[in-house]
């Protein structure tokens, strides 16, 4: 069967390409081995912050406990699993059925290059003018004794039940954010993390505001930790970890939040002659490989912005630019914004303080921990922060980090403002409503 594109993967980058290629009348097909909707919708993003959503809510009992809030509330687990799957268990019909409607050809299964545009799926051979690599990322090899068994991601979102005692094994996203919904639902977690803290793609001085929070709900945190094996120990697991001493910890679960890397095992890259350079696809300036042109990448696969859905979003929109009109659209990834969703959230755009040194720029820093202001004061809330990095002269923006009530939210305007090139001047002459989260964005610049 021949197409104008095939599209692997069914996510994020996958849809919102294969969509607007066959809006031209472009002939299309998309593949995927599991269930279509891609990890944001079905295994990452979206039901994580379903579940966020119950632990808000013991988060704010336990902050107004003393403050007027009588009561005591509690995650019933298997609940507020039901209340997920309103939202995912529809997913993969719905995208079927808008492939369906926009004459995409959809195949179930594992796709394998057998030539430079030809692909084998099942008992398929599909063949198109060109190939769209969109699929996602998935964890990285631990190579450990025992690696077998930890649960990723996608098992910990479809739990029916919550065991008592969980490690996670990594300190980034999935550990932070794994970490607080299950604390907050009940279990005793613990977090060991190979390096010498926690999110590491954040500002030092926030996350370690941020820890108070990790300490208040009484997840255990070990740090230059390295997991060396993980054993089957009577009713559980038991993991074996050094941090200079040996060490033990007693699990009823052990996840894997050790990092992800573009999922490429199965696609056998080097048949269709796609170079690849330390897990990554090499890629020109249009997100199309460097040895094959009919071949492009988007999203997670691609990794040329942060692994992120809107960064997926905004690829694919790159890439069928491309294939459209011929290459001339370049990515963009100025002012993309990241969250974790801990309670209260971290949020970060722009420069780090260590990348605005090492450019070079002349910058006015304000990092200060400001708990004693309204916004943190009126939900109880001791974990309040910010960094901002100004240009000296310009008045750009270069930078802005926020930890605290609200975060996910405000860190918005400032990626609003690096993406346009608003100044310092301008937000703080921006007339925000009050008293909310983003009326302090003046006070911060």
């Amino acid at each position: 069967m021949n197409f104008d594109l095939l599209v692997i993967g069914t996510g994020t980058a996958a849809k919102v390409a294969a969509m607007r290629v066959r809006k031209t009348g472009r002939s299309v097909a998309v593949i995927d081995h599991k269930p279509f909707g891609g990890t944001c919708a079905l295994r990452g993003c979206d039901p994580k912050k379903m579940l966020v959503a119950g632990t808000e809510v013991i988060d704010a009992q336990r902050r107004m406990r003393l403050n007027g809030v009588d009561g005591k509330v509690s995650i019933d687990w298997a609940d507020l699993m039901r209340f997920k799957r309103t939202f995912t268990d529809p997913v993969p019909h719905k995208h079927e059925q808008r492939y369906d409607e926009a004459g995409i050809a959809a195949f179930h299964g594992k796709a394998r290059f057998t030539g430079p545009n030809s692909l084998r799926v099942g008992d398929n051979s599909l063949s198109g003018r060109n190939v769209l690599i969109a699929s996602g990322a998935e964890p990285i090899r631990l190579g450990i004794p025992g690696g077998e068994h930890l649960i990723d991601n996608e098992a910990f979102l479809a739990m029916e039940w919550l065991p008592r005692r969980i490690v996670l094994v990594g300190g980034g996203y999935i550990a932070a954010e794994f970490s607080h919904i299950a604390a907050r639902a009940g279990a005793e977690v613990t977090v060991i993390q190979r390096g010498p803290r926690m999110l590491t793609q954040f500002e030092p001085e926030l996350v370690g505001w941020l820890m108070e929070a990790f300490e208040r709900i009484g997840v255990r945190v070990m740090t230059d930790t390295t997991v060396g094996a993980i054993e089957r120990g009577d009713g559980g697991f038991v993991v074996h970890a050094n941090n200079g001493d040996d060490v033990t910890v007693d699990a009823d679960l052990v996840v894997h939040a050790a990092g992800r890397a573009p999922a490429f095992d199965r696609l056998d890259l080097k048949t269709a002659d796609i170079a690849v350079d330390g897990g990554r696809l090499k890629l020109n300036e249009f997100l199309q490989s460097v040895t094959n042109p009919a071949v492009y990448a988007a999203g997670d696969a691609a990794r040329q912005g942060p692994p992120l859905t809107p960064v997926s979003s905004h690829d694919a929109k790159v890439v069928a630019a491309n294939l459209l009109q011929g290459n001339h659209r370049r990515p963009d990834y100025r002012g993309v914004p990241s969250v974790a969703f801990t309670l209260p959230p971290i949020a970060a755009v722009g420069m780090s303080e260590a990348e605005a040194r090492k450019s070079g720029l002349r910058f006015r820093l304000k990092c200060e921990r400001t708990a004693d202001w309204y916004t943190a004061r009126r939900v109880a809330e001791p974990v309040y922060g910010y960094k901002t990095l100004v240009e000296e002269g310009s008045e750009r923006i270069l930078g802005a980090h926020l930890v605290g009530p609200h975060a996910d939210e405000v860190i918005n305007v400032f990626a609003l403002a690096i993406r346009h090139g608003l100044t310092a001047g301008d937000l703080k002459s921006t007339m925000f409503a009050y008293p909310t989260g983003a009326s302090d964005v003046g006070y911060m610049l």
